[in-house]
């Protein structure tokens, strides 16, 4: 008779197995930015329906702070979805969504730092529009105010530009040589 055989795992590939499942804790932040979609869709069809329903006594300055606030929703619901389904495919799991119509072009090559680019320019994009209501509703706006946003704008892109280059050193050292 041969003696029995007891298979034991080796615990560095079970405490490898255990942190590797735990990308699906971020299963509920996700599916909480999906209602956070929601409350950003509502909130862009209530703006849209104040707007419509004071049209004839909205100044031209008025309608155009109206629609940069609808833009400005617009642009934090994108980047809202750019999170969503980009940190769930990059984080958790495929998506399987090869074969559907509407998939989004991006999602094809999408990776962390795809994913930062994106974000860093959603996040100056939404700035911008901030700015601009600033500066087209100056007189109603303190100095201190405006100089702050001009300032925090400028770190935005101060920080755009550096995550580019850090990125572009990374590609150019990793890149072999010929």
């Amino acid at each position: 008779m041969e003696p029995q055989r007891t298979t034991r795992q080796d615990p560095t590939s079970v405490l490898g197995q255990v942190i590797f499942a735990s990308r699906w804790l971020q299963l509920p932040i996700y599916l909480g930015l999906i209602i956070v979609q929601g409350v950003y869709a509502y909130k862009f069809l209530a703006a849209l329906y104040h707007m419509m329903s004071r049209l004839t006594i909205l100044t031209e300055t008025e309608i155009m702070l109206a629609v940069l606030g609808l833009i400005d929703v617009v642009m934090i619901a994108n980047l809202l979805l750019m999170v969503t389904v980009g940190g769930y495919e990059t984080f958790v799991s495929r998506l399987r969504i090869d074969l559907h119509p509407d998939q989004p072009e991006w999602l094809n090559h999408v990776n962390a730092t795809v994913l930062k680019v994106k974000l860093s320019m959603a996040i100056i994009s939404i700035s911008s529009i901030h700015l601009l209501q600033t500066f087209i509703n100056a007189a109603q706006m303190n100095e201190v105010t405006m100089k702050w946003q001009v300032i925090i704008h400028l770190a935005f892109l101060i920080s755009a530009a550096a995550l580019a280059y850090t990125d572009k050193l990374l590609h150019s050292v990793s890149a072999p040589q010929h």
